[in-house]
């Protein structure tokens, strides 16, 4: 009796590298049609994995420390005990690299793709700091015989507009707007001053803000709806799962180079995402052409009358 082939994906963060990984995970699947695929990522990730369809199994990375020799044995452990066939290393980075070496201390050692010497597919490009994360992933799974990689449009998040409507009763036309991001990069946001400035102009273009992040990003909404009283305060109130049915449905979206965003513009969603000298737009951009990038070596110094003379009317969708 044949047993189905055992495949696992490594993709562990973070949010806007996931989703843009969905569409090499959508590829591996598709490739591997009957195989066991297991997913190692992180606890973050574990619901949208789930809602994804992709996978068999998810396992949790408990992430060990350097110096601890019982998370490590868990790590190999989980090597040994999935008998994989073949690994599909998305994240490439030294953690996985430990993973890799762990791999081929058990038997049979499973055929790996990625970037680390040894690997069975290995892509020798170093091009991490400069290619945008898409054309690495199709790289790499063509080396292991994987082809048309196409980027993933969340469409299995679902949401029609009556569920929209029902959920949030946002006044129509509106528009996103992503003032957060991760608290460790504060060099990243845009100030909220600027971002309500912003909100009170849209209004008078007959626009909806409707401010979307996490409860930690109250205030920033706060600070925005003191510019612009007509915007709608959602943060705290929208799971991820949501977030693409915003997009699907808004008339376009402004924020930060952060994951919300990455989970907004698939959908077709006309989005403008603000850069500082921090990260590179050419790498770190959603690749789309409805997406465009606005960047300042300092935020701070870039004005909302910037901002204003790139977007245009016409560009939101009515």
């Amino acid at each position: 009796m044949n047993h189905p082939e055992r495949i696992l994906v490594i993709k562990l963060s973070a949010l806007g590298d996931f989703i843009i990984a969905l569409g090499a995970m959508r590829a591996i699947r598709t490739h591997h049609a009957g195989a066991h695929i297991t997913l190692l990522t992180t606890k973050a990730f574990e619901s949208l994995a789930i809602q994804s369809g992709l996978f068999n199994d998810i396992i949790i990375d408990q992430r060990p420390k350097k110096f601890d020799p019982a998370g490590w044995m868990r790590v190999r452990n989980i090597f040994k005990a999935g008998r994989f066939d073949r690994v599909y290393d998305l994240q490439n980075n030294q953690r996985t690299a430990l993973y890799f070496r762990l791999s081929n201390m058990t038997k049979p050692k499973p055929h790996w793709a990625g970037t680390m010497a040894g690997a069975t597919w290995r892509d020798v490009i170093s091009s991490k700091a400069t290619e945008p994360a898409p054309l690495r992933h199709a790289r790499l799974l063509a080396l292991a015989g994987i082809e048309n990689v196409r980027d993933d449009d969340l469409h299995w998040l679902g949401g029609d507009h009556d569920v929209l409507r029902d959920l949030f009763k946002i006044p129509e036309p509106y528009v996103l707007i992503v003032p957060g991001c991760a608290p460790s990069r504060p060099e990243k946001r845009w100030p909220a001053d600027h971002y309500g400035d912003l909100a009170r102009r849209l209004y008078g273009w007959g626009l909806t803000p409707v401010v979307i992040g996490t409860h930690d990003e109250q205030p920033l909404a706060q600070t925005i709806i003191t510019h612009c009283a007509q915007a709608i305060d959602l943060t705290g109130q929208t799971a991820l799962s949501d977030l693409p049915m915003l997009g699907r449905f808004a008339a376009g979206a402004i924020g930060n180079d952060t994951g919300p965003v990455h989970m907004i513009a698939p959908t077709g969603c006309p989005t403008w995402v603000l850069f500082s000298a921090s990260s590179d737009p050419k790498r770190h951009a959603p690749q789309y052409p409805w997406v465009r990038t606005i960047q300042r070596s300092k935020l701070d110094d870039l004005s909302v009358n910037d901002v204003m003379n790139v977007l245009k009317a016409r560009d939101f969708r009515t």
